[in-house]
């Protein structure tokens, strides 16, 4: 079997085993299945790629059920009540729509509406929906990693997905999944048991069937943003037991403004080459900005040559636009009006080379990352 989520193969051998362990966390004899109830083993591996520490088995049963005991604890329900609060209202949350994946029983739907947010939950459990329902909340029966479980795409401003993506056979497909759900930008909480402080205090009992995932900060990491996810924060809470990460979902990046710079450095180059006799203007630099520039103007039926001082370079021609790429000495033997400089940091170097040893005619002009500056 190979890494969770990356694919890759594991260490070889195993990091631990161990025997005649719970079969599962809720597995829970009554006095009548007691002869039936046997131990299981456990084989603890790690990938040899991204480091996940992970059990080589099969999900328990109920693993797209959320189970939890937070109702018990007030110490917990007064942190949750915090925490959720400050999530909102640092992250514009207030009156938007907010997914629970993996509710139960509506222990934090319960928190979350206090926050004010409108709350949906998702669970697979039939009778923790019936709860919730009675309770008044809006859940969808489902599981993230089913093919067949749909939610309408892009409806939720915000997610918290608490201590269950440890549970997941296959973590990348929900997590996919889950993305294509959510609005642009949406925020997310996850969280899962903190493995870095397992490992620090030697947690040997923190190991169980149903966890088919250990997690450190950098795993975590790891599978979020893999998966679509910018990852705002990550931090021990809760005592250190639980990795907390906050995260957004990640969207195409808005490139527009690129093709508008296009326009206007062509427009600038342009109106300034125009000044000049028909190719009576060089470039000076054959580096990798320059060449783009060139192709991307349209310069090449303008251009008389191209000087850079790389001497590899020289006798050559430009890629895709074929303007001859010359030595320094040309502008002498073969001389232009005008030169656009396009050498990037060394510009201005190249600028000063041209008033100390060329002609005083000789117009020039560096290109800029705002644009064109006629000097």
């Amino acid at each position: 079997m190979n890494c969770r989520v990356c694919g890759s193969n594991y260490f070889p051998n195993t990091l631990l085993s161990f025997t005649d362990m719970p079969s599962s966390a809720q597995g829970f004899p009554m006095v009548e299945t007691l002869k039936d109830d046997t131990g299981s083993d456990l084989d603890v591996f790690q990938c040899l790629s991204c480091g996940l520490i992970q059990l080589d088995a099969q999900p328990v049963s109920y693993f797209k059920e959320v189970i939890r005991a937070t109702a018990f604890s007030k110490e917990m329900c007064n942190f949750r009540t915090s925490q959720f609060k400050i999530w909102v209202n640092e992250y514009g949350l207030l009156n938007k729509n907010i997914l629970e994946v993996g509710c139960g029983k509506g222990e934090y739907l319960s928190i979350l509406n206090k926050s004010g947010v409108f709350v949906h939950g998702v669970e697979f459990s039939d009778q923790a929906i019936t709860v919730c329902r009675e309770l008044g909340y809006r859940v969808t029966k489902g599981y993230f990693g089913d093919n067949d479980f749909t939610l309408p795409v892009s409806q939720y401003d915000g997610f918290v997905c608490l201590n269950f993506m440890e549970h997941w056979p296959e973590p990348n497909q929900a997590l996919t999944h889950l993305h294509s759900s959510l609005k642009d930008g949406a925020v997310g909480l996850i969280e899962v048991p903190n493995f870095n402080m397992i490992l620090e205090k030697n947690l040997f009992s923190e190991f169980i069937a149903d966890h088919l995932m250990y997690f450190t900060e950098d795993t975590l990491t790891f599978i979020l943003q893999s998966n679509g996810f910018e990852v705002i924060n990550c931090t021990p809470i809760w005592h250190d037991y639980i990795l907390s990460a906050i995260v957004k979902k990640r969207t195409k990046i808005d490139l527009t403004s690129f093709e508008n710079c296009r326009l206007k450095i062509k427009n600038d180059l342009n109106l300034f080459i125009d000044q000049f006799n028909y190719k009576r203007v060089a470039i000076w630099g054959a580096g990798h900005q320059s060449l783009a520039v060139i192709s991307l103007a349209e310069l090449s039926g303008k251009i008389k040559y191209v000087v850079d001082s790389a001497s590899f370079k020289q006798g050559k021609y430009t890629p895709a636009t074929h303007l001859p790429i010359v030595a320094p000495s040309t502008l002498n033997s073969d001389p232009v009006e005008a030169v656009i400089i396009m050498a990037a940091s060394y510009s201005d170097e190249v600028a000063k080379i041209l008033r100390e040893n060329y002609s005083n005619n000789l117009k020039i002009a560096i290109l800029r990352d705002y644009g064109l500056e006629i000097l």
